[in-house]
């Protein structure tokens, strides 16, 4: 990571802190195959509307996603694809972790058991 003054941080850490929570990378996971209205997001994530149109603010604010008003419906898409290429690469470094620590504690049972 290349130096970053301290207003930069904090925009670092707001996109971060706007991808830690689980209904949002849900949110996000459903405009993988392009835009969608609170409505059908809603339905695909099994959220409450109140609920999605809250986490869609945050994720508008932060700059991940993109929102036009069609009519009476409010579409929104993704900003930049590069966001889905992130949580790629976290998703297979979680893998690794889970996997490693998954050999680690069968290895710690096989020793109690050998005992």
């Amino acid at each position: 990571m290349q130096a970053l003054d301290e207003s930069a941080l904090n925009h670092v850490a707001a996109y971060f802190r706007a991808l830690s929570e689980p209904n949002r990378l849900r949110i996000l996971n459903t405009l993988r195959n392009g835009e969608k209205n609170v409505s059908q997001i809603t339905q695909l994530t099994g959220c409450g509307q109140a609920n999605i149109s809250k986490h869609l603010a945050l994720l508008y604010e932060a700059g991940l996603v993109l929102r036009e008003t069609q009519g009476t419906a409010t579409y929104y898409r993704i900003a930049d694809q590069a966001t889905f290429d992130l949580c790629d690469i976290v998703c297979g470094n979680v893998a690794k972790i889970v996997s490693r620590q998954h050999d680690s504690t069968a290895a710690l049972r096989a020793q109690l058991t050998a005992r």
